[in-house]
C-alpha cells in the first residue's frame, strides 16, 4: 500500500485539529466577545456582566466587569462595573470572597463618594459584615462592625430609598448583639448571682430599649430584683412587660407576679 506523502499527512493532520476546535466551541460554553475599541463595547461588556451575575456565572461575571474597568477608564458603566465585581464576590458569601467584595465597596465610595449609588454600596458594605456575623454565644466583632455600617448609612443617606431595608438590617444586627449580653445576664441569673444579672440587663436596657426581645429582659431582670427583695423596683418592669407586649412566653408569669405583689402591698397597707 503507498504511504501518504508527508504534505498530505500535514494536511490531514490539519483539518483533524480544526474539526476538534468546531467540535469544542460547540460543545463548550460560549461567552459573547465584542473586539476591543468597539463602539458600545463598554455597554456590551457591563450587560453581559449582569447577566452572568444575575445567572450565578460569578467568574463570566467578574471577567466582564473587570475587562469593562481596566479598559474603559472614561465609560460611564465604570463605577456600576466596580460594584457589578463587588456583588459577585458578596453573592457567593465565602469568608474570602467576603473580604474581597469590603475592598470593592470601600473603594467604590472613595473613588465616586457623590455617585448615585454610593448609598448603594455603603448598605451592601453593611452587608458583608451582616453575612459574617456570628451566633449570639460567640465572638461579636462582626456584628458591631455591620451595626456601625449601618448606622452610617442612616446617618449619610436619609433620603435613599434603601432606607427602610438599611432600618431592617439594623434592628436584625443590633438583636444579635443584645442576645449577647442577653446571654450572659441569662447566665448570671441561672448561676443566681442576681447582682450581676441585674447589671447586666439593665445595661441593655438602656442602651438598647427596643430590643425586639425586651419581654425576656423585663422578666429576668424583675425575677432578679424580686430574689434580691427589691419588690417594688421588680413590679414596674413586670408591668412594662404586660403594656408592651401582647404575645409573650412570660405574660401569664409576669401577671401572676403582678397580682402577687399588689396584693402583697395591700396587705401592709391594711
Amino acid at each position: 500500500m503507498k504511504k501518504p506523502s508527508p504534505r498530505a499527512s500535514a494536511r490531514s493532520h490539519i483539518a483533524f485539529l480544526l474539526v476538534a476546535a468546531l467540535v469544542a466551541a460547540a460543545c463548550g460554553p460560549r461567552r459573547p466577545v465584542l473586539p476591543p475599541g468597539t463602539a458600545g463595547a463598554d455597554q456590551f461588556l457591563y450587560e453581559h456582566g449582569t447577566a452572568a451575575l444575575k445567572a450565578k456565572k460569578w467568574l463570566d461575571a467578574t471577567d466582564y466587569f473587570t475587562k469593562l474597568i481596566d479598559g474603559y477608564p472614561q465609560s460611564q458603566y465604570r463605577a456600576d462595573a466596580k460594584l457589578g465585581v463587588g456583588d459577585v464576590y458578596l453573592a457567593q458569601s465565602t469568608a474570602e470572597s467576603l473580604v474581597m467584595a469590603q475592598n470593592e465597596y470601600r473603594e467604590f465610595l472613595t473613588y465616586y463618594p457623590t455617585s448615585g449609588r454610593a448609598d448603594y454600596a455603603q448598605y451592601q458594605l453593611g452587608m458583608t459584615h451582616f453575612k459574617t456575623m456570628r451566633t449570639a454565644e460567640r465572638d461579636q466583632t462582626e456584628t458591631k462592625q455591620a451595626i456601625a455600617e449601618f448606622e452610617f448609612f442612616l446617618q449619610r443617606y436619609p433620603n435613599s430609598s434603601m432606607l427602610s431595608q438599611a432600618r431592617d438590617r439594623l434592628r436584625e444586627t443590633k438583636d444579635r448583639l443584645d442576645q449577647s449580653d442577653f446571654g450572659v445576664g441569662l447566665h448570671y441569673y441561672r448561676t443566681r448571682w442576681y447582682p450581676g444579672a441585674i447589671a447586666r440587663f439593665k445595661d441593655l436596657l438602656k442602651i438598647d430599649p427596643d430590643f425586639t426581645s425586651r419581654d425576656a429582659v423585663y422578666f429576668y431582670l424583675a425575677e432578679s430584683l424580686l430574689k434580691t427583695e427589691n419588690k417594688a423596683e421588680a413590679l414596674p418592669y413586670y408591668e412594662r412587660l404586660v403594656a408592651e407586649f401582647e404575645t409573650s412566653e412570660y405574660l401569664d408569669e409576669a401577671r401572676k407576679r403582678i397580682g402577687e405583689l399588689k396584693l402583697e402591698a395591700q396587705n401592709k397597707q391594711s
